[in-house]
């Protein structure tokens, strides 16, 4: 496996239960910045008996990347309302369960 890969698989394996990331945010924790296709696309290769919270991952923008109604769509949408995240239309509000919430709090002490 490529050296690449593995720390996109790393990255996106330190996403906790009920955050989401984006493939941008993924690419830059991999030391890949700039790289998110690459991130989707790797995420592609993933071996079926592989553990990894792909569902965890999302467009910049909070959207789930499949098409709406698909299978991985639907898949997607139930894995992350069985973790409390919220789902609306098919997307996910940042700002409330991506990676970068935590840290605004700690760092600022914004309120939930």
């Amino acid at each position: 496996m490529k050296p690449e890969y593995r720390r996109i698989f790393q990255a996106v394996a330190a996403i906790p239960r009920g955050r989401v990331a984006s493939y941008g945010q993924i690419a830059a924790r991999a030391g890949l910045p700039g790289r998110a296709r690459m991130v989707g696309k790797v995420l592609g290769y993933r071996s079926d008996g592989q553990e990894l919270p792909w569902f965890r991952v999302l467009r910049a923008d909070g959207r789930i990347a499949f098409a709406p109604g698909s299978r991985g769509y639907r898949e997607q949408v139930e894995r992350l309302r069985a973790e409390g995240v919220d789902v609306r239309n098919g997307r996910v509000p940042m700002q409330a369960f991506g990676l970068d919430h935590d840290l605004d709090r700690e760092l600022w002490g914004m309120p939930d």
